[in-house]
């Protein structure tokens, strides 16, 4: 940080919705603030791309949240790795800040971006992949030679 400004501000794609826009997406937000464990799964398992899953992510983060103050430098992680995966920067500071002071805020942000992007968090990985796949023409199935 150099006079109160991040380091890597200039640096990297803007988010395409911003921190405090958390109402742009109803069903994120309140996903977000009645049930924060469900939430974070979600977007956990898609960032994870599929190699954990919502159920997991969900209990840990529930783990965490229940026997410590310090939820925040576990979900910071996550949202780290999805601003490294579409070079995104670190604005307004850094995660481990954004996450201790906004965590619903934050979590809010990471739902749409993945969205913006053509996730549908509340679908999981497996769902998204089908709903990818989708387009794609299967080609049809040949008998082989053999035969019983």
């Amino acid at each position: 940080m150099s006079g109160g400004i991040p380091v890597n501000a200039g640096n990297g794609t803007p988010w395409s919705t911003g921190l405090c826009d958390c109402f742009d997406d109803m069903r994120s937000c309140c996903c977000t603030l009645w049930c924060p464990c469900v939430s974070f799964g979600q977007a956990a398992e898609i960032i994870d791309e599929g190699s954990s899953s919502c159920l997991g992510q969900a209990s840990i983060f529930s783990l965490i949240a229940c026997f410590t103050p310090c939820i925040f430098l576990y979900t910071c992680y996550y949202r780290s790795r999805l601003r490294a995966k579409y070079q995104l920067q670190e604005t307004p500071c850094n995660d481990c800040c954004v996450h201790f002071w906004c965590l619903s805020c934050a979590m809010c942000q990471e739902h749409r971006e993945l969205k913006n992007r053509g996730f549908d968090p509340h679908i999981g990985w497996q769902g998204n992949m089908q709903k990818q796949n989708m387009g794609i023409e299967i080609p049809p199935m040949v008998e082989g030679q053999m035969k019983r």
